[in-house]
This record gives structure tokens, C-alpha cells and sequence, in this order.
């Protein structure tokens, strides 16, 4: 844990890295048209910062034909925010972050909504879990309810998860007698290496949407690499709360789950 936090205040020790992540944070980009936004840097150093990004985790590269996508992977940000910024802390921080944002905007132009129209986004993190990946392959499935908060049950109501690993399984909750939502039909697996699913994850209407968990072992440590795209009527505030909400379930929740003893993983 020490080197990941090492090597992420190496990555943002940088004026141009954290510029590089500013921009990553609206979109993912090649490197050619990062390079493009830093006319007075040369492309080798543009390519050693990504470098650096890299080893501190937070851009993670898709290859897409000849292209290098590169994402922002904000899941190290999240931890490290975890460590410090307490939950008796964090209203108070955000409560002063809202005044300064609201400050900075008086007397500016605000940004009008977009009205409701085709859309896509692409959401890539990943996540260093201590812990084999068979065993993060269980928590992902059969073990999703023991750590997965969020619920489509109405407020108040009790629920209850099953996730059935197989081609055509489903991640189902259920509450009541005959009611409750599928979070996900499966259509590929090869365990405990990838699986690959269909689901709204709390979209409603037109939208297509599919993701994806890819897990690589090395020496009893797993990265889990999630993929989730999205297409259709996509509301403007979605691609951000499931940025954050991955975030928060995969790199807080499920890590927390799997790195703490639990007799039942």
C-alpha cells in the first residue's frame, strides 16, 4: 500500500500530469491528441508522463485498432481520499467546496443542460486488490450481495442479491414477493479470468449498456480491470454518478470486503 501511495504522489508531483488528468477527466484521449494540447512539450516527455500517470495508476490504456486510448482512472484518488478525509470529515469538506464553487461561478455564464439526445460514454478503472483472483471472482458473483449497497428497492425496503455466474445467469435483487430488478445479464464468461454483462445499473429508457471485470493475478495480488460502456438517451449527470459510483463499489467497497479478514470469501 505504501509504494501504490508512493508512486500516485510521484504521478501528481507534476504541473503537466495533473493537467494530463484534468483533461483524461472529460474524456478519454490518444496520445496524439494529448500531445496536441501541449505545443511547447515534445512528445517524448508527453509519452514519460503517461508513463509516470501509469505506474501511479491513475491512466489506464485501451487499444482500439492503431490507436492508444488512454482513461483516468480515478480509484487510487478515492483511496487515497478514503485514508485521510474521514466520514465525520467529509460533510464538512464538501459543504466548503460547494461555497467555493458557488463563489468562483457568481457573475459567470453557467452551462445550459443538454437537452435529451443520443450519447455514449466509456468508463475504465481498475482496482489493486490483496487478494487471489479466484477469490475476487467470488465476491464479484456469488458474493455480491455481502458487499454491493446499492439497491433499485424502494426506500425502506429489505432486499436481497443472486448472481449466477454462468452464460445467461443473471445479477438479480429481489424484494417482496414478486418484485424486484436484474442488474445484469451475463453473456460471456471464462472464470476467474473475465465475465461480461448486459444492464441498465440504474438507467432507465433508451439506453444500451454493457460492462465488463477482467482480472490479472500476480503473485496473490489481482488487478481488476472494469470496462462499462454506455449508449442511448443518456441523461448528462449518469456518466459522472457511475464514474463514482465504480468507484466507490469496486475500489472502496469490494477491496475493503476482500482485504479484510471474512471467513465466508
Amino acid at each position: 500500500m505504501e509504494d501504490e501511495l508512493s508512486a500516485l504522489f510521484k504521478a501528481l508531483g507534476h504541473p503537466i500530469r495533473r493537467k494530463i488528468l484534468d483533461i483524461l477527466r472529460h474524456s478519454p484521449r490518444t496520445t496524439g491528441e494529448l500531445d496536441e494540447c501541449f505545443p511547447e512539450v515534445s512528445r517524448y516527455a508527453i509519452m514519460k508522463h503517461l508513463s509516470a500517470l501509469q505506474e501511479g495508476n491513475l491512466v489506464v490504456v485501451r487499444r482500439k485498432g492503431r490507436y492508444r486510448l488512454n482513461f483516468l482512472n480515478a480509484v487510487p484518488l478515492q483511496e487515497m481520499h478514503n485514508r485521510w478525509v474521514g466520514k465525520y470529515m467529509e460533510s464538512s469538506a464538501s459543504t466548503l467546496l460547494n461555497l467555493k464553487l458557488a463563489a468562483e461561478q457568481l457573475g459567470g455564464d453557467k452551462e445550459m443542460a443538454l437537452t435529451d439526445q443520443a450519447k455514449v460514454f466509456q468508463i475504465e478503472q481498475e482496482v489493486i486488490i490483496n487478494a487471489p483472483r479466484h477469490q475476487v471472482f467470488k465476491a464479484l458473483t456469488e458474493n455480491a450481495g455481502d458487499w454491493w449497497e446499492f439497491r433499485l428497492a424502494p426506500k425502506g425496503t429489505e432486499s436481497n442479491f443472486s448472481f449466477d455466474p454462468v452464460p445467461g445467469g443473471l445479477f438479480v435483487e429481489k424484494w417482496g414477493e414478486n418484485e424486484g430488478a436484474v442488474w445484469g445479464n451475463v453473456y460471456y464468461v471464462n472464470a476467474p479470468e473475465e465475465i461480461r454483462m448486459h444492464g441498465h445499473l440504474g438507467m432507465q429508457g433508451a439506453v444500451q449498456s454493457a460492462y465488463t471485470y477482467r482480472l490479472k493475478e500476480k503473485d496473490g495480488v489481482t488487478t481488476l480491470q472494469l470496462s462499462h460502456t454506455a449508449s442511448g438517451i443518456i441523461e448528462d449527470h449518469w456518466e459522472k454518478e457511475h464514474t463514482e459510483g465504480w468507484k466507490y463499489l469496486l475500489g472502496t467497497l469490494l477491496k475493503n470486503y476482500l482485504e479484510q479478514p471474512n471467513d465466508s470469501i
